[in-house]
């Protein structure tokens, strides 16, 4: 409840701090943020790593089965996800981040980058410094945070219900100590599995619009009682009980 009244007050401060500086202000003249402060307008044909910043924070904003690449190249995919994500909130859809767009992120997100709603501490329950998967500690971390934004995306189209995880990022040793795959996402650190409410259909069935490649529910061997949604190089759907 702290950290979300922080984050209404700080939204709140910002959109007075734009008012004040004025509509022609840069995104960094006009806001600020602790985790990450983009300092231009970005638009198709913009590059860079403010791209892929921002690219990571709306790639949850996608259509049936797409996947936005994490390239630092503003195309028309990114445009596409940017004009979701605005409309989404209720700001202009034009697919251009500006200051309005940027306010908004920073109003979803923490100091460590992670979406409001979402934490480390919940997409990791194995060890304390993501070491012992299949890709680098740092990889993992990473790919977590991803992971994050992706469910703050499938969240707010579910109409901000909460959404459970109850296994993510795992070690080789966690996840050989809860008979996972050899082969399991959750080794990369870009899986989640969903339990709670919404029912675990109407997760696998929502997470088809959010740039989940693999989804796995009630019908796959193994996943009756829970989602599992990743970002699979191979995408692969499977929830037979809920018509995937």
């Amino acid at each position: 409840m702290f950290r979300r009244v922080s984050r209404l007050l700080l939204s709140f401060v910002m959109l007075m701090a734009g008012a004040v500086v004025g509509v022609g202000a840069t995104a960094g003249a006009a806001h600020a943020d602790s985790c990450y402060t983009w300092n231009r307008t970005l638009s198709q044909g913009s590059s860079g790593s403010d791209v892929t910043q921002l690219q990571i924070r709306v790639a949850g904003w996608v259509t049936s089965g797409e996947r936005l690449s994490y390239d630092g190249q503003y195309g028309a995919r990114t445009a596409a996800a940017v004009k979701k994500f605005q409309a989404a909130y209720g700001l202009g859809a034009d697919g251009v981040a500006g200051p309005a767009t940027f306010s908004k992120i920073y109003a979803l997100q923490d100091a460590d980058c992670t979406p409001v709603h979402f934490t480390y501490a919940e997409l990791n329950k194995c060890n304390s410094d993501w070491s012992g998967g299949a890709v680098s500690a740092a990889t993992a971390k990473s790919n977590a945070l991803k992971t994050m934004w992706k469910l703050e995306a499938m969240r707010h189209a579910l109409g901000d219900v909460p959404i459970t995880i109850s296994s993510g990022f795992r070690s080789r040793a966690c996840n050989s100590a809860v008979g996972g795959s050899s082969t399991s996402r959750h080794l990369y650190g870009d899986a989640a599995d969903l339990t709670g409410s919404p029912s675990f259909c109407r997760l696998a069935q929502q997470a088809r619009t959010h740039g989940f490649s693999e989804i796995l529910g009630p019908g796959y061997p193994g996943h009756n009682d829970h989602t599992h949604v990743a970002f699979d190089p191979s995408p692969y759907w499977s929830a037979p009980n809920c018509g995937i």
